[in-house]
């Protein structure tokens, strides 16, 4: 071996040498990294559940927890049910009972008139009806709900219409100018089926109303005030006020 004279200039004089670590090193160093990395992972990981392994205990609680809800939900919808159901009932009730009420109102076929002519014999015959005048044109109303039986010129009624009610009774107004309803047409209380007239066998602008039941002519001024319209208080109020101004 050949040795190095002191004479030889040294090549690494007045610097220092770094010792270089072999490459062996470097590969204990990373892999102890990633060996403590994937330890902490595991051990955090291991704090929480696993998702394929959930608690039997937990899912009974969840089953239980929806199934409460779904009966909550049930029974809200059954009791909505109930109570729309209840109201419809309410409802068809209160207008059963508005109906009702409605076809049992009588009213006067003529707010303003003047009596004229009572129900009894008259020149030998019976005048089956009353007459209440009227200037000519001036509607005229059914004085009850009930089915239009008959309508149009009718002999000695003249134009006249015939109202039949549920339970038989049957109103005729004759004399009328002109019919403003059809036959088997419903009517109410109070709705305008014709105007006041003079035709057939009529001696003056008026409405005649008859009344049957059963087939046979009664007098309407009894019958009616049966029923709450008093036909003859209302005539001795207009001569009342008449005479009252006439003073």
């Amino acid at each position: 071996m050949r040795q190095r004279l002191s004479s030889e200039p040294d090549r690494y004089r007045g610097r220092r040498r770094v010792p270089t670590p072999p490459r062996s090193r470097y590969a204990v160093v990373v892999t102890s990294a990633f060996i403590g990395a994937g330890v902490v992972a595991i051990g955090a990981g291991s704090n929480f559940p696993d998702a394929k392994a959930v608690n039997p205990e937990v899912l009974q609680g969840l089953a239980s927890a929806h199934s409460t809800t779904d009966d909550a939900i049930a029974d809200r919808s059954t009791d909505e049910k109930a109570s729309r159901s209840e109201d419809r009932t309410a409802v068809s009730k209160e207008k059963v009972s508005a109906e009702e009420a409605a076809a049992d109102v009588w009213l006067l076929p003529i707010d303003e008139f003047t009596f004229t002519s009572a129900y009894g014999i008259r020149w030998g015959k019976l005048h089956a009806g009353i007459d209440l005048a009227a200037p000519e044109g001036v509607p005229y109303k059914s004085i009850h709900a009930g089915k239009v039986i008959q309508a149009g010129y009718y002999g000695a009624y003249g134009y006249s219409i015939t109202v039949q009610n549920t339970d038989g009774t049957e109103v005729i107004y004759a004399h009328s100018r002109r019919v403003l309803v059809k036959v088997g047409e419903q009517v109410k209380a109070g709705q305008v089926i014709g105007l006041v007239g003079n035709t057939g066998a009529s001696y003056g602008t008026h409405l005649h109303l008859e009344i049957h039941v059963g087939g046979n002519p009664v007098d309407p001024i009894p019958y009616l005030r049966d029923r709450g319209v008093d036909i003859k208080l209302q005539v001795e109020s207009v001569y009342a006020g008449m005479a009252a101004a006439a003073s």
